[in-house]
């Protein structure tokens, strides 16, 4: 079983198993694996949409499979089939292509996002070395993602010889625990530390990671220091960041902080038109409007409607009406607003407290476990429809008074702590980030 397409022929028949025929059918009947390497498994599906569907709620899973295929953690990567296109091309080392779509040039540009939009192309001209760090806040879906890879393009375009790293925050965790386990710590410090163009996406998660944000300090002093150009994201401003070293909060201010709000409808309009155009399509006005009315908060479920649409129109060959589009994305709609998962719940808690999701489930009583715990059952509780008796079901069996009365406690102590209050609320964040 060597080839990308027994492999996920295998994972398919293991995830029959925990998934219902009716979700195997929806989700993977056209999801084809391209690439098996370095403990990666690359996925391709047909659309934006059904790629985030996949990513927030079955890659865990697939992840688990494979783990247990090959008795070693293995990442999934999944591509639009554009993107797959992309990806199947001859490639040099560090190369990005697959992101170079987002260049400023697809980016719509409105009210909600010009400052950053200007910030970012100042910095990535090279007209200006007061915005470092350059710091980008914003809800998920809203283009920061799109323009740190802008900027990483134009560098590359004006700069050719520059060593650019672009890195996610739990990207940049998971490479340091490795190194640190393999000896390895010289060569990832020789990674970062040697950019002349640092790119973060995500720099929220590295918070409340004691070594993690000790080896990130020296790294952010190391570029500073020789006026390297430094660029981050976040879904919240630096002083939001609960768990993040004041010494690092300090450094994060001391450039330039802009953020991107939802656009507005003027905004959105543009985005679809460019969406179409981008694809080789035509929406028409009203459809546009009944998207854009119906669509507000995220860019990329925009981008995500206007594919879906096209792709109906390739494969049916028929003239949209309204009544066909409020149809086509109704369960696009519904998606969009669905809860999380208890399991992602439960794994992003745990990564806040640097704990294992089986640590949450198990039966140690240690405090930081015990509280940790009571948070992922109260944030289910408060995020999702499940009984207490499910939700203690999800925890080996735990009584439902049991789960009540670690409900009641969070609470509590949600009402009497300001900074409690504000951690539950970091890791709801990160829980929607991800959804």
């Amino acid at each position: 079983m060597n080839s990308a397409k027994d492999i996920w022929d295998r994972v398919l028949e293991m995830l029959k198993a925990d998934l219902t025929s009716t979700a195997i059918d929806t989700w993977f009947n056209d999801c084809t694996a391209i690439d098996v390497s370095d403990n990666k498994l690359v996925l391709s599906t047909p659309t934006s949409f059904k790629k985030g569907i996949i990513e927030s709620r079955y890659a865990p899973i697939i992840k688990s499979i494979l783990f247990e295929i090959f008795s070693g953690d293995f990442d999934v990567v999944v591509l639009t089939d554009n993107e797959a296109e992309i990806y199947s091309r001859p490639k040099t080392e560090n190369d990005d292509s697959i992101y170079d779509v987002f260049t400023f040039e697809h980016f719509v540009v409105g009210k909600s996002n010009n400052m950053a939009h200007a910030a970012a192309k100042a910095v990535a001209e090279g007209n200006t070395r007061q915005y470092n760090p350059l710091f980008i806040y914003g809800n998920s879906g809203l283009g920061k993602t799109h323009l740190l890879h802008a900027i990483r393009l134009r560098v590359r375009e004006r700069h050719p010889e520059y060593n650019i790293v672009y890195v996610k925050g739990d990207d940049f965790i998971t490479e340091l625990i490795a190194a640190i386990s393999t000896g390895k710590t010289l060569a990832f410090k020789e990674k970062y530390r040697h950019a002349d163009l640092f790119l973060m996406d995500d720099v929220q998660f590295i918070a409340g990671k004691e070594q993690t944000q000790e080896e990130f300090f020296h790294t952010f002093n190391a570029l500073y220091e020789f006026n390297k150009q430094i660029v981050f994201t976040s879904d919240r401003p630096p002083s939001e960041i609960s768990r993040l070293e004041d010494r690092l909060k300090t450094r994060f201010e001391s450039g330039l902080i802009v953020d991107i709000q939802p656009p507005d409808y003027e905004t959105r309009m543009a985005i679809i038109r460019n969406k179409a155009t981008q694809l080789g399509t035509i929406i028409e006005d009203d459809i546009s409007d009944y998207i854009a009315k119906n669509i507000t908060a995220n860019v990329r479920q925009i981008e995500g409607a206007v594919k879906k649409l096209k792709a109906y129109q390739d494969l049916m060959g028929e003239k949209l009406t309204i009544t066909d589009v409020a149809k086509i994305l109704e369960d696009f709609y519904r998606d969009s607003i669905e809860a999380p998962t208890p399991d992602l719940i439960i794994e992003e808690t745990a990564k806040f407290y640097n704990l294992s999701v089986d640590d949450l489930k198990g039966q140690s009583r240690t405090r930081n476990i015990a509280n940790a715990r009571q948070i992922a059952m109260y944030i289910i509780r408060r995020l999702t429809n499940f009984a207490l008796v499910e939700i203690g079901d999800i925890f080996n069996g735990r009584d439902h008074s049991t789960v009540l009365s670690s409900i009641r406690k969070v609470e509590d102590s949600i009402s009497d702590n300001k900074e409690f209050s504000q951690t539950i609320k970091d890791i709801i964040s990160n829980i929607n980030s991800k959804n």
